[in-house]
C-alpha cells in the first residue's frame, strides 16, 4: 500500500528535517517568521467590567469571549472570557469568572523565560493596572500556558512562499494541512477544511494538492 504524510507541523521545522531539499526551499522554509504565545489562566470570583448590553449572561457578566487591550500602558494583548465559550468550563460558573490573559511574544524572550509564577504575577498587576479587577488577593487560582510558533507571520520569506508551496505539492505522498502545516493565518474551520481536503483527495486517488492550497484563498 502507497504511504502518505499528513504534515501540520511548522513548515518551518518540516524542510528543516527533510533530506536532499534544494538551497532555495530550503532558505525561505528556514526564514519563516512567527510570534509564539503566552496565556495565563485566572480564576476570580468577578470582573469588573459591567454588562452594559441587553444579552443576558450567567452571573450577569459581559458577554463577550474575547475582548482586545489596546492600552499601551501594559503588555497584555487580548484576554478571554471562557465563561462564554462554555459553562462547562468553569466549576461554580455563578460565582466565579475563568479568564485567560493572551500575549504575544517571542520565544526566549523576556517574558517566554519568566517562571510561571513571575508571569503570573507580572500578568495578574497589568489587570489591576486597568481596573479589571480590583485588587491581586482576588485571584483564586492561576495556571500558565505556552504554544510555540502559534502564529505564522507574513515578512522576512514570506514574500516567496509560492516557490516554497510549489516544492511542497512536487513531493507525491506530501499533504501540508492546517496554519502551521501552510504557514497561513487560518482559523479553526478553515485548519479542519484543509485537512478534509487532503484526505478527500488520497482517499478518491487524484493526489491533487490544488483543493488543499485553496482553502481560505477567496477574494473579496
Amino acid at each position: 500500500l502507497p504511504i502518505f504524510f499528513i504534515s501540520s507541523m511548522p513548515v518551518k521545522d518540516l524542510v528543516a528535517g527533510m533530506n536532499d531539499v534544494p538551497p532555495v526551499p530550503a532558505r525561505i522554509a528556514a526564514g519563516l517568521p512567527y510570534r509564539d504565545y503566552m496565556t495565563v489562566g485566572l480564576l476570580l470570583p468577578k470582573l469588573n467590567l459591567k454588562n452594559k448590553t441587553k444579552m443576558k449572561t450567567i452571573g450577569n457578566i459581559v458577554p463577550d469571549c474575547w475582548v482586545y487591550v489596546h492600552d499601551r500602558s501594559v503588555q497584555l494583548g487580548r484576554f478571554q472570557i471562557y465563561n462564554n465559550w462554555s459553562p462547562y468550563l468553569v466549576k461554580d460558573i455563578e460565582n466565579t469568572v475563568w479568564v485567560g490573559l493572551e500575549y504575544f511574544v517571542n520565544e526566549g524572550d523576556k517574558f517566554w523565560n519568566m517562571s510561571e509564577d513571575e508571569f503570573a504575577k507580572m500578568a495578574i498587576k497589568e489587570m489591576v493596572a486597568i481596573n479589571l479587577i480590583e485588587s491581586e488577593d482576588l485571584v483564586i487560582d492561576y495556571h500558565e500556558e505556552k504554544v510555540k510558533k502559534a502564529y505564522p507571520a507574513y515578512f522576512d520569506t514570506y514574500d516567496e512562499i509560492d516557490t516554497l508551496v510549489d516544492y511542497l505539492k512536487s513531493i507525491d505522498n506530501l499533504y501540508c494541512v492546517g496554519r502551521n502545516g501552510q504557514h497561513r493565518y487560518n482559523n479553526m474551520d478553515h485548519s479542519m477544511l484543509t485537512a478534509v481536503e487532503a484526505v478527500r483527495s488520497i482517499a478518491n486517488g487524484t493526489r491533487d494538492k490544488a483543493t488543499v492550497w485553496a482553502v481560505n484563498t477567496d477574494k473579496e
